[in-house]
């Protein structure tokens, strides 16, 4: 199965869809999915009940989480000294990305122009046929926030 990061636009695209399946959801079909700890603290930190924070922690716990390594520190530094206008969130995930050898799932390519190596996919570009290896769903079955047991099957 493939592997890919998934970014923070993409998991709140995930946690607000109720009319369709998400493209997290279909993309979860075919590939292994990671995000990062800065993702989690992304979400936590717009969430304004408890029940968004258990579609958070319900979310999460369907990927693993990738985190900073500290033996890495120099190569952080490298990308933020190479990349002065990107915003520090960003090069924290692109590193992570690069340590862990796996692309990133975003919209939002252009927050990532620039950085050598860094593979960026946009969900549009592997999202399979909702169906195909969806397990058997409707297509156009309600999706409500799901816990990490149910994400993947």
């Amino acid at each position: 199965m493939k592997r890919i990061v998934v970014h923070t636009d993409v998991l709140l695209d995930h946690l607000t869809t109720a009319t369709r399946p998400s493209a997290l959801r279909r993309i979860m079909a075919s590939h292994f999915c990671y995000t990062t700890v800065f993702q989690a603290i992304e979400l936590f930190a717009v969430m304004r009940s408890e029940r968004e924070r258990k579609a958070v922690e319900d979310c999460l716990s369907a990927m693993k989480l990738l985190g900073l390594n500290p033996k890495r520190s120099a190569r952080y530094g490298e990308l933020f000294r190479g990349h002065p206008r990107h915003r520090a969130i960003d090069l924290l995930v692109a590193g992570l990305c690069l340590e862990s050898g796996l692309p990133l799932l975003t919209n939002r390519s252009r927050d990532f122009r620039g950085i050598d190596g860094l593979k960026v996919v946009r969900p549009g570009a592997i999202i399979v046929r909702w169906g195909a290896r969806g397990g058997g769903r409707r297509k156009n079955a309600q999706l409500r926030f799901y816990s990490g047991r149910h994400m993947n099957g």
